[in-house]
């Protein structure tokens, strides 16, 4: 990856999501700043550098075996966050519907990755979707996981 670009949106209302495919993630915070998050996403392990910046910023992925995953997420700081990640098609993107385990449980979020910024401004999200959260700290997962 090189860049990411995406929204994200608090829900008001649940859709049926049996129809739908899901990852389970694992994920932890070895920093904050700059973000460096290590992740399990069913059976691949990553590690995950993210820029400064909301709607728009960096984003390189490291592939990890299971073995330095394990070692690694022990280092997280605050809470490890669980999730299941549903993946929705909507007018040509993919909604990733994040329903959080846990202690962060009941909260759903959704996220839309865009190509171009001019894209993500122009997205109209579905009836369904609630607050625009793009740009507010408490809802990035690192955020969350320190919180």
């Amino acid at each position: 990856m090189g860049k990411e670009i995406e929204r994200k949106f608090k829900i008001k209302e649940m859709p049926d999501l049996n129809a739908y495919p899901f990852k389970y993630i694992e994920q932890g915070y070895l920093n904050t700043k700059p973000v460096i998050r290590v992740r399990m996403e069913d059976e691949t392990f990553y590690m995950t550098y993210k820029g400064k910046g909301h709607i728009e910023r960096e984003e390189y992925n490291l592939p990890l075996n299971r073995e330095s995953y394990e070692h690694l997420i022990k280092k997280a700081d605050g809470r490890i966050i669980c999730k299941k990640r549903y993946l929705i098609p909507y007018e040509g993107y993919t909604i990733e519907l994040d329903v959080f385990e846990k202690d962060l449980a009941p909260l759903v979020l959704a996220e839309v990755e865009f190509e171009t910024l001019k894209e993500a401004n122009d997205f109209i999200p579905p009836e369904w979707f609630a607050q625009d959260v793009s740009e507010d700290k408490n809802y990035t997962n690192a955020h969350l996981a320190l919180s």
